[in-house]
């Protein structure tokens, strides 16, 4: 995962929880909304989505050899 996809996760993660934390996303969608940030602050933090695997994806830069 590249630094660009993992800052743009915690980002919104830290948005997320803002908003739950103020009561603009209560109830059940709040949860989810959580749990959602709570796995964008995961995946950053181990630098991989388990997503991305089967997809083939990957947002690092190319390594010049």
């Amino acid at each position: 995962m590249g630094n660009t996809d993992r800052l743009i996760r915690v980002v919104i993660a830290l948005v997320i929880t803002g908003l739950y934390l103020t009561n603009v996303i209560p109830g059940t969608l709040g949860i989810v909304l959580m749990v959602l940030a709570i796995v964008f602050l995961a995946t950053s933090l181990i630098q991989t989505c388990p997503l991305y695997l089967p997809f083939g994806i990957s947002t690092r830069p190319k390594q010049n050899s």
